[in-house]
């Protein structure tokens, strides 16, 4: 028996019933049973990062020393100050490229979301979030390094690189103002307010918080990029002298892919120390990320409240 609704009335005589029901024991094993897969899953991932961030650490942390940030790599040797100035460089730039762009994608498609074009870009954008990197790579070959004679550089690097993490930030911004309340466009067109004072002035601002984070996150990803380097910025034991085309460039994650299987063990050792460091830098800005979005999430709040 039931209420209206499909509520159990609450009586002692039919809830002690109702816990010796079959279907209460069921309900129980089977909401037992998932949350133990749960758990399990959560164990698996846990125990996997735990495994990387201790073979990393474990070999990194006592091969840092004050000459690797201030010393160039020499050959399977020496520091790794051009290859921390490399990736900052790369990572910055790819950043600096992409995020206008993806932004002011992100926004049309979130403005204009009911028309036919947007639905292509949006569909375009989720193709290239599943194009291997490497394929990216290839196209920058081709494209800069031999079509536009730009040879290895680092203007073709984080050309590549933006291209790459664009849909990542656009579908972030997209997804952003899409959860953004009607009643703020709303009250900005009571106010008199025009399109462009809408987007700009109070709907971007509103979710600022989601889409620096998605930049930070976009940022983190080309950071730990390999492939599309190796065809576009090559590789270079010195420090970079500001040419954007002509010129190789070194990067942490060439360290690891290529010195990690010297039989040297100095090689090894830079392998493991800039693995650390890209485990290090990654993990700060995934963190600075969650707290920009939460610090900016409860000032909306307060403002709300207020």
């Amino acid at each position: 028996m039931s209420l209206p609704g499909g509520e159990l009335p609450m009586g002692g005589a039919t809830l002690a019933t109702y816990t010796r029901s079959p279907l209460y024991w069921r309900r129980r094993i089977m909401s037992g049973a998932g949350w133990a897969a749960c758990g399990i899953c959560f164990a698996i991932l846990a125990s996997g990062l735990l495994d990387i961030l201790y073979t990393v650490t474990n070999g990194g942390i006592n091969v840092l020393r004050p000459d690797l940030f201030t010393t160039p790599t020499n050959g399977i040797s020496g520091g790794l100050l051009n290859a921390i100035e490399g990736t900052a460089v790369l990572t910055l730039g790819s950043v600096v490229l992409a995020a206008p762009v993806g932004i002011g994608v992100g926004v049309y498609l979130s403005e204009y979301r009911y028309r036919y074009f947007p639905k292509v870009v949006r569909f375009i954008a989720d193709v290239l979030v599943g194009v291997p990197s490497i394929v990216l790579g290839l196209f920058g070959y081709l494209t800069m390094v031999v079509g536009l004679g730009w040879h290895f550089s680092v203007l073709a690097g984080a050309i590549t690189l933006a291209i790459m993490i664009t849909p990542y930030i656009a579908r972030t911004t997209d997804m952003a103002m899409r959860d953004l309340p009607g009643s703020l466009r709303e009250s900005a067109y009571a106010l008199g307010a025009s399109e462009a004072s809408i987007i700009f002035k109070v709907l971007v601002p509103a979710c600022a918080g989601r889409i620096l984070t998605g930049i930070l996150i976009a940022m983190a990803l080309s950071m730990g990029e390999t492939a599309p380097l190796i065809y576009t910025v090559g590789w270079s034991n010195y420090v970079w002298h500001g040419q954007l085309t002509h010129q190789q460039m070194g990067y942490l994650t060439y360290v690891i892919w290529s010195f990690i299987n010297e039989p040297f063990a100095s090689a090894q050792h830079l392998a493991y120390a800039a693995a650390l460091l890209i485990t290090i830098f990654a993990l700060a800005i995934t963190l600075g990320a969650r707290l920009v979005l939460g610090r900016m999430g409860r000032g909306g709040s307060r403002r709300r409240g207020n």
